[in-house]
């Protein structure tokens, strides 16, 4: 194999597909990238590969084909070198003993690669069920969920976020038993009903490369045990996660008993100060006095104490309830909203921020209060 392309093209092909390059395994084959060059298919484009089993990625670069060939290579070897390459052309030649010579201005390296017979190709998934939307779209949609799913595998389910098209409508929700996120997106066509558990790990990945243009679109095709996103010039396939998603309709009761709306920001810069007199690690509630037009939020730690007064306008009763501050930080950061509305019913039962269209819904569950005040 023998090909010419630009250091800029290559270090952001090999940044793409190094997402899903396992940062342990006990299969070498995996820690590689596969690069393949063939004139029957293209000159002018170079395919890099990644498969961890459970994430693939695939994208083409730019470049020139002087002679068909493929290898397998050390993926972080060979992304830190072309990361500290010159910044001008690259070429790569490889030989029979699967020996790779990167040429870059004065640069030369040989680094030893691997034969490309046992590397995991991307699953071959027939593209039925699609769905458009844009790069802008779908990483916004990430953003405002990504955070509220489990972090440990305890309930694999919870590690993902379910996808649930039903005509020119798409719902994603993600939860880890203390709140739930909700995103409701109106789309331009309809559709038939599909719903999917996405890994989140696949999604976090898929953030990162989107270009985030409201022009840009990507293509996602859903099967049974897959999940596939298209765009540019890159290929992402997903297993999905298996197994029926909770049921949380009826969680999400329209009832109130206090209903508040106040300034987005007022309420994430306060919290977000109470939140230095808490030690990482250490449970401590915030308390949310409400009353006439005033809410006042309250924090004790070993630390100090902080009281803080916000205005509000309140409809209903007046509540005294408590919540951890990191959950109400992670939801307000994520609202784009100058107001917002909060919906409580009692202190033990849950608090729903959410707009009037309900094109998100963040519900959070409160503190004991016994416990609270400890």
């Amino acid at each position: 194999m023998k090909i010419i392309c630009s250091k800029a093209d290559l270090l952001q092909g090999v940044n793409i597909v190094l997402k899903a390059v396992p940062s342990r395994t006990t299969m070498p084959i995996l820690e590689c990238i596969l690069i393949e060059a063939q004139t029957s298919l293209s000159t002018d484009e170079i395919k890099l590969t990644a498969n961890d089993m459970e994430l693939g990625i695939e994208t083409r670069i730019k470049g020139q084909t002087l002679e068909d060939g493929a290898i397998a290579i050390d993926a972080k070897i060979f992304s830190e070198i072309v990361r500290k390459l010159p910044d001008n052309e690259v070429t790569i030649e490889t030989d029979d003993q699967f020996l790779m010579t990167i040429t870059c201005e004065k640069a030369k390296f040989n680094i030893i690669g691997k034969s490309t017979e046992d590397f995991s190709y991307l699953p071959y998934v027939e593209k039925n069920d699609s769905l458009h939307l844009s790069q802008f779209t779908l990483k916004e949609i990430i953003r405002q969920t990504i955070f509220s799913i489990a972090d440990s595998d305890t309930n694999k389910i919870m590690t993902g976020e379910l996808f649930e098209i039903e005509e020119n409508h798409l719902k994603v929700v993600s939860l880890d038993g203390h709140r739930i996120a909700i995103r409701n997106i109106e789309l331009k066509e309809s559709y038939a009903y599909h719903k999917a558990i996405v890994p989140g790990k696949t999604l976090q990945e898929i953030s990162k490369i989107l270009s985030g243009d409201m022009n840009d679109p990507i293509t996602i095709f859903f099967t049974d045990k897959h999940v596939i996103f298209e765009f540019n010039k890159t290929v992402v396939v997903s297993r999905l996660i298996e197994g029926e998603y909770f049921r949380i309709e009826q969680m999400l009761s329209p009832d109130y008993e206090t209903k508040i709306k106040i300034n987005k920001k007022e309420l994430l810069n306060c919290i977000d100060r109470a939140t230095l007199l808490i030690k990482e690690g250490e449970k401590k509630p915030i308390i949310m006095n409400i009353t006439d037009e005033m809410m006042e939020l309250k924090i004790n730690s070993y630390i100090g104490s902080m009281n803080e007064e916000i205005d509000i306008l309140k409809e209903g009763n007046d509540i005294l309830i408590g919540f951890n501050p990191k959950f109400f930080i992670d939801a307000l950061r994520v609202i784009d909203d100058e107001e917002i509305t909060l919906y409580m019913v009692n202190p033990k039962a849950p608090c729903f921020i959410k707009d009037e269209k309900e094109s998100y819904i963040y519900l959070i569950l409160p503190v004991n209060f016994n416990a609270a005040n400890n």
